[in-house]
């Protein structure tokens, strides 16, 4: 019987299905399908399937966290702006107890003082800000990393 392919979950939240036309200065002019290839590409190079999901609905987030408890081995979040707002995001990925790497296109470091501010950060083994869409290609490689530890 053959084995299923791991899966990671990748989230990206509100407003990213506008990229490439969205601020282009600070998010750059990869659209969203540009870092779902890059996502596709990078796990399946390292054995790993990746869901990807994308909503501007903090319940929709949390319901797809939540149902990865049980179908996937970690996830990728760009939370968007629920980095700054979401208690019950970040809550929901410490209840399913899986390996997070959380990822932002820009360096949220040196923009406006609440972009500082994460309630995510804290429930995530990794956090990769300011690399671009090649964010995301650094979180799934470490995610595969962590998981080959284990």
């Amino acid at each position: 019987m053959p084995t299923e392919t791991p899966r990671l979950l990748i989230i990206n939240g509100p407003n990213l299905n506008l990229l490439g036309t969205r601020e282009p200065g600070i998010y750059g002019a990869s659209t969203l399908a540009d870092v779902e290839q890059l996502c596709r590409e990078s796990a399946s190079a390292l054995g790993f399937e990746a869901e990807l999901l994308q909503s501007n609905h903090e319940g929709v987030i949390i319901d797809a966290i939540q149902a990865a408890r049980n179908n996937a081995v970690g996830i990728v979040i760009n939370p968007a702006a629920y980095t700054h707002t979401s208690v019950a995001i970040a809550d929901a990925l410490r209840a399913v107890e899986l390996p997070v790497v959380e990822v932002h296109l820009s360096n949220v470091h040196s923009r406006e003082e609440f972009r500082r501010h994460s309630y995510v950060s804290p429930a995530a083994v990794a956090v990769i800000a300011g690399a671009g869409i090649n964010g995301y290609r650094y979180a799934v490689d470490h995610l595969a990393s962590l998981l080959r530890e284990d």
